[in-house]
Parts: C-alpha cells; structure tokens; sequence
C-alpha cells in the first residue's frame, strides 16, 4: 500500500474524530453534520450532556452556540451539576467463551476494538432521548474494547462515555474507553494542547494524568484512548508524552484502567502514522521497564509485511501481537470496504493481529432518512454475522466482506443465576410493559439494553430457514421482541445463548411468547442443553421441553418449565424449537426469557426528590434523584401517574434522571411522579413518590 499523504481522506477522518470541529475551524462549533449525527437545538438549561474538555487552556474566541469549554485541570467531581446523570453503574461482567459456532472462528487470537461516535462531541445527552434513530450495538460478543469516539477543536478534545453506553458494554463485558484527541494542526490543532497535557506539577508529577484516572474512576469506565496528532514537537515532547503514558498507567493500575495509543506521534514528536508497530513508535508501546501502553491502535498505512514485521516484535518485546489493533475504515464503505484480510485473519494459520475498527455504525448512518431500528439491526446482523445472517456458516474467506463471526470466537456473561431477557435492543418506538404500551413516545437508553443472543441467527432445520430478526412492531417489555417468520413444517432449532448457568431441582426456565395476527399455529419447545456442542460448528446436544401449542387469535402467554427432569448439571445453550403445519407460514414472538430458581422483588428505593425544575413554552423540564434501592437493582423506571393511568417517562440504571415536556393533564394540582427499581428478573418494586406542583 503507498503511503497516503496527511491530506487524504483517512487522515482527514482520524484529524475530524468523525464529530470534529477541526473539520470546520476552530470556532467552528463542531462537525456533527460532517459526521451525519445531528445537533440538538437550543438546550433546555436543566438538560444533562455527556462531558468534555480541553486539557488546561482554552481556545481563543468565543465558543459556538451550545458548546461549553471546559478545562480538565479545573474539574472537580464537586463542581459537576452533571455527574449524577453521567455515572455509569453497571460493573463489568465476566465473560467466557463456548465452544465456537463454526470452524473457522479461533479463540485466543485476533480480537476487536471498535472506535464509535454515538453523537456529537456538545449536545450529547446524557441518558438517551427521544427518538429510535440511534446507533444501539448489540454483537458485544465480539468486541473486546469499545472506544467511545469524538473530539474536536471547537467543542473539546478529552471526552468522558455516557453512561448509558458504558453500562450496556459492561453487562455484556466489554470494557469502554474514553477519548484524549490532540487534532493536527491543519484542523484547529494547537501544540499548546499537547503541552497543556504532560505538564508536571511542583513535586515532578503529571496532575493531568491523575485527572484522567479520576474522571474515569468517578464515571466508571475502563480507560482511556489516546491519539496525539498535533504536528510540531521535537524528541523532548514524545519523551515527556511517554513518561506521561506510563504515569498514566501506574495510576490507573490499582483500578483496572487500560490505554490504548493511536500509532501517530513518534518519539521525534514528529507525527508519522507508522502503520506499524517499529522502532519509532515502539516507546509509546513498550519499553525496557515494560508496558506503557496496553494496546496498540495502528494506523491505516498498514500492508502485509508490516503487520506481519508488527506481530514478531510484539512478542520479542514479549508481548502478545493480539495487542495489536489493524485500523480498518468502515465509515464509508462498510461491508464493501476493501480490506487484505489476509494480512490481520488468515484462514489458513494463526491470525496476525487483531481487527480495529473505525466508525462500525456507518450500519446506522448509510441507511437513508425515515430508516426505522429493524432496518438498522438487519445491516448490523449483516455486518458482524455475514450476509448469510448465519455465524454457523459465515463463509467470506475471500477478498470479499470477511465478517468478525468468521473468525473471532464469541463470548458470553451467562455464568450466574437469575438470567433473564426481554430482547430489549435499547431503543424502540414505544416502551411496553407486560404487553402493553405504557408510552407511545419513540426512545434510546442504551442503559436498558438486555443481553441478546450473540449468534445471530443460528437455525438448523431440514427444511426451509425462517426469517429471523429483533422487531419493534410489538414486545412484552422494553421496546422490541425476537420475531421468527416462515413456513415450519419442518422443526427449526434456534439457538439462542451460549451459558454457563447452574441447573438442579428447582431451577425454571420461564418463556413468554405469541402469535402475531394471521400466523399459523406452532408448537413450541424450549431447547436446553447440559453439555458443551462436540466440536466447533456443531450443535449443542438439546433436550426438548414442551412449551405449548399456540393457535391463531391469542396473546402473550407465559409458560414455566422445571429443568429438574434433566438431571443435575450446567446449562451449555439455551434455545427454542418451533414446528408449524405444513402449507402455513409462522409469525412467532418470543418476548421474555428467564432461569431462575425463585422470583424476587426489588426492594423499593426512597428519597425520591426534584432536584431542578425549568419552565420553556408551559411545559416543565424537571431533574430527578433518589436513594439506591438496598439489594440487587438492575435498573430504575420513571412513571407520572395520570387520571387515567401510569405513563412511562423513562429509565436509568442510576440515581438521578431528566424528564421534559411535562404538561398539566386538566384541573390537576400537581405531577404526580414515582421511581420503581427493577429487578434482573424483571420484577418490579413499589414506587418512591414525589410531586411536582403546578
């Protein structure tokens, strides 16, 4: 591959961060329509956005409207109004991995790190928003760290996750990253920043590296992704940027923090883009007292030889060449990105190093205007299961789209009981509770997200394949349910999750399903294996638990099934088995999913309080917080309760929420509101009430 000169468009793409203002100029006010992702208008002042910052000093001028400079140096937990909206809770699940779904995908080797924007640098908010237009991930299984992307010029360049993102990661086991972006002087760039950053304190200390530690600490995240392409700097400046790497590292050491380092600046403190790991970037990597950084992003330069040159200093420096990230841009292009993926995943020996990709939710954007959240899964399905949409056969071992199923082995966090599901995507067109719509308002919180099956869609049958995928038309919880369409005359095995759940006397399996209108009848198993599948690519040996037969014209049902019969043991796969009549086609739902071997009620939370209230237009923006509920609590859900009913405002998984649009509904004296907790089963606590008067 020839080098690219630092004007071409990869260079542009990495110096714009995607959601970048150097794009535009440093006043600019940001880039978020160069990156297709839309900027909120004027900001309701109670309004939580996800945090951002420039180092220390800040640009000259005046910031563009909506945007807030803000000086790391000067943070304090304490003088952040946001903090409580911005704090992720969720810890970081554990993860194995099952016997893989097919022959070509290898455990132990080539991982994934995926660089995101999920929005714009200014105007993020916090927990969600109102709309089902939302990049909302779901192939966790295959990615073993998330970049949280952004950074500009004009709005900030260190940017802090929202916690909604980082709370779905960690319930899936993937850590989340925040952004240290130092743009190219061509984009608003300013070498100051860089200084700003590795500046040492009185006692020879890096403050701002402890300030990253803490920031990540206090908002829960797992590290920190840095790219330092600001020209200009000599070799005294990479020095004093590494030994502000391995501060870094030291102090995040104790917490678990993990950086990864964008193959940019050198140790000439030249900007290079290596496109390998070599001896000029090699410091920032690894040097003779150890790790410095615990990854490796490599930028787009890459080719064969330099990758295969990368791995084998890896592991003379004694590391593992898996640390290494082969940068691959998919914003444009997709699954038609021309990739030699020979050079990262052979198919014929050991992989070379891992996958990096840049900007995975072009899945989102390349779809046209009016896209609706079914069209977005059914692309990203595609894009990490292959077009085939089937991980037990993804082929693509070619030139072609060579897709992460087939060769990166899946993980799972099903290792404890209670598990349960509703095939909540985190965003849906409506919230249902137990069947019915409790709010018509489309929404994203990713935070609400459930585990979801990681194989998508793994169905053996000798007869015809059925259409499966994540629908948003109906759902018993949530916002979207798992809906299996076809003819079934022959029995069609859909495996849903690899597991490691504990099963004896008195565990349950629990499935709550229905027919949509105008399907046919079907007969409906649960799938449940003990053992492992034999061999790569085979199915796991099921036993089958009768779980009714439903005929056209009813409703959400609920069936629960003893797995005691089968014997003492571990749960390998969980799964369904569905058989139609034959000259029919079957439109099955399946809405929930649990083991367990009780149920359980959250204890209620308490304190429910109005922290904040602001009036624009006659409606009422308000700000919530509460006490944590004592016991486990999987999230919290925000009802007002009306004269006719209870309608769903929202969730977190935290302790404080924002809530706008309130209008009085008739003669009332005050919005009645009420937080409940929820529980991993999906039960549900009594309400903390407050009210809000008009």
């Amino acid at each position: 591959m020839s080098r690219p000169s630092p004007v071409s468009r990869r260079r542009v793409l990495l110096a714009g961060a995607g959601t970048a203002a150097a794009l535009l100029g440093p006043s600019s006010g940001g880039g978020a329509a160069a990156a297709g992702l839309p900027r909120p208008g004027a900001a309701d002042p109670l309004q939580p956005y996800a945090s951002y910052w420039f180092p220390d000093s800040l640009p000259a001028g005046t910031p563009g409207e909506g945007i807030t400079w803000r000086s790391l140096a000067a943070w304090t937990p304490g003088s952040d109004p946001d903090l409580a909206f911005n704090t992720a809770t969720v810890p970081l699940a554990g993860r194995f991995t099952p016997v893989a779904a097919n022959t070509t995908a290898r455990a132990g080797q080539a991982r994934i790190s995926a660089l995101a924007a999920f929005g714009p640098t200014a105007g993020h908010p916090s927990q969600g928003s109102a709309t089902a237009d939302h990049y909302a991930p779901t192939h966790w299984a295959y990615l073993d760290e998330l970049v949280f992307w952004g950074g500009s010029s004009g709005e900030g360049l260190i940017l802090a996750p929202t916690a909604p993102v980082v709370d779905a990661a960690h319930r899936q086991g993937v850590p989340v990253l925040g952004t240290v972006f130092l743009p190219p002087v061509a984009y608003g760039g300013r070498l100051r920043w860089t200084r700003d950053l590795v500046q040492r304190d009185a006692a020879d200390g890096f403050p701002l590296a402890a300030k990253l530690v803490q920031v990540a600490t206090v908002y829960g995240f797992d590290g920190w992704f840095l790219n330092a392409e600001t020209g200009g700097g000599d070799a005294a400046l990479a020095a004093e940027m590494q030994a502000f790497l391995r501060a870094l590292r030291a102090a995040g050491a104790g917490h678990g923090l993990r950086i990864t380092w964008y193959d940019a600046m050198n140790r000439t403190g030249q900007v290079g883009w290596q496109g390998a790991l070599d001896e000029l970037n090699q410091p920032f990597f690894q040097d003779a007292a150890g790790p410095v950084a615990d990854s490796l992003f490599v930028d787009f330069r890459w080719n064969a030889g330099r990758l295969a040159d990368s791995g084998r200093l890896a592991g003379q420096l004694g590391r593992s060449r898996y640390e290494l990230w082969a940068g691959i841009d998919v914003e444009a292009a997709g699954w038609d990105t021309d990739t030699d993926w020979d050079a990262i995943v052979p198919a014929d020996r050991a992989h070379v190093v891992s996958y990096g990709f840049y900007r995975p939710e072009w899945t989102l954007h390349h779809l046209p205007e009016g896209r609706a959240p079914g069209e977005f899964h059914a692309a990203d399905d595609r894009f990490w299961s292959g077009a085939g949409l089937d991980p037990t056969r993804p082929g693509g071992t070619g030139r072609g789209w060579r897709a992460p199923a087939t060769a990166v082995a899946d993980r799972s966090t099903l290792t404890a009981l209670p598990f349960a599901t509703t095939f909540n995507t985190g965003h849906g067109l409506r919230w249902y509770e137990d069947g019915t719509v409790t709010s018509a308002a489309p929404w994203n919180h990713l935070g609400l997200q459930d585990r979801l099956p990681p194989r998508r869609w793994a169905v053996r049958t000798p007869g015809q394949r059925p259409d499966v995928t994540l629908d948003f038309a109906d759902a018993w919880r949530g916002g979207s349910s798992l809906l299996v369409r076809g003819a079934l005359a022959a029995p069609a095995t859909l495996e849903l999750f690899p597991a490691r759940l504990p099963s004896g006397a008195a565990t349950v399996l629990d499935l709550t399903h229905r027919l949509d209108p105008g399907s046919g009848p079907v007969t409906v198993e649960a799938a449940v294996a003990l053992r492992e599948a034999p061999a790569p690519g085979e199915p796991a040996p099921y036993a089958f638990l009768p779980a009714g037969a439903l005929e056209p014209g009813g409703g959400w049902r609920t069936v629960s099934l003893r797995l005691g019969p089968l014997g003492p043991g571990t749960v390998h796969a969980l799964g369904v088995r569905l058989t139609g009549r034959a000259g029919t086609v079957v439109a099955w739902r399946l809405g929930a999913l649990a083991v367990r071997e009780a149920t359980a009620l959250p204890t209620a939370p308490s304190g429910l309080t109005v922290t904040g209230t602001a009036t624009t237009d006659g409606a009422r923006a308000v700000r919530l917080g509460w006490r944590r509920a004592p016991g486990p609590v999987r999230h919290y859900e925000l009802y007002r309760r009306l004269p006719d009913g209870r309608e769903f405002l929202g969730g977190t998984c935290g302790t404080a929420f924002y809530a706008a649009g309130l209008r009085r509904a008739g003669d009332e004296p005050a919005a009645r509101l009420e937080v409940r907790a929820v529980h991993e089963l999906f039960t549900v606590s009594k309400p903390s009430r407050t009210q809000l008067p008009w």
